[in-house]
């Protein structure tokens, strides 16, 4: 005997379905924005910089050197590459991972990601929870084994119930992990609306990476640069030029530009 399809109330959609959905998306606008409020921009270190200029400024000379004099190029090198003075030998940076305990500016930045990501996550959440509570939202549209149960029927304990049937709980946390796609259209990529994206930085410890170490720059910028070498590419310009065929007497059989005279 065939199981009996449950039908639910028009109702149920109006007053609790599209609410929830509705809820979430403008709760994820809301935190975009106060996200934006609270952003203050990193300090960033003299020092840090310049090594980035000096790393762009070897990467242009191995690109670009064969336009530049044999001479210059070879004065260029030698400044970057030299044994005892060069730039990537002698300098050697420290690099120490900070503290998050201990840094004021990571923990400001640590409470401003709970206060705009966990607090208002937990406060919807609990009150869906509570308003919305007991309710048989929508079902997806295949079949499911009775380990999704638990993940999709959150609130309801009908062990006779269909795994494909959504509860209202479990349909809000489906909301929260399923609307990137619609903020990253209105908000674009780089967004604060967007959940599933803080967590998953969160987890992986995007907050408190390690610091980019430039000796291993430094080091691979000098291997890159050692094996350079000069081919000027403007030798024979000159004589190129000349061998061109070009149309002097064009230039020659212009009109004079009438002008004026007071």
């Amino acid at each position: 005997m065939a199981a009996v399809e449950l039908l639910l109330d028009s109702s149920i959609r109006l007053w609790v379905v599209l609410p929830i959905v509705f809820i979430t998306f403008f709760v994820g606008l809301i935190r975009h924005y106060v996200t934006q409020l609270l952003h203050s921009d990193k300090k960033v270190e003299l020092e840090a910089v310049s090594d980035s200029q000096i790393l762009i400024r070897s990467r242009v000379l191995r690109e670009n050197g064969r336009y530049i004099p044999k001479q210059s190029f070879v004065m260029r090198k030698h400044y970057f590459n030299d044994a005892e003075t060069g730039f990537f030998k002698k300098t050697k940076r420290k690099v120490a991972a900070k503290n998050p305990m201990t840094d004021p500016t990571m923990v400001t930045e640590m409470m401003k990601g709970n206060l705009t990501n966990v607090l208002p996550m937990i406060l919807i959440g609990g009150w869906i929870n509570w308003a919305f509570s007991g309710f048989v939202t929508t079902k997806v549209p295949f079949p499911l084994t009775l380990r999704f149960k638990p993940m999709l029927q959150r609130g309801i304990e009908l062990l006779s119930l269909d795994a494909s049937w959504v509860s209202s709980a479990s349909w809000y946390f489906l909301n929260v992990f399923g609307l990137r796609s619609m903020y990253n259209l209105i908000l674009g990529q780089d967004n604060a609306a967007d959940q599933s994206r803080i967590m998953q930085d969160q987890m992986t410890g995007a907050a408190v990476a390690m610091p980019p170490d430039p000796n291993k720059a430094f080091k691979a910028e000098w291997e890159a640069l050692e094996i350079v070498d000069h081919q000027w590419a403007l030798e024979s310009v000159e004589d190129e030029l000349m061998a061109k065929d070009l149309d002097f007497e064009g230039l020659h059989s212009r009109e004079p530009v009438a002008t004026t005279s007071f």
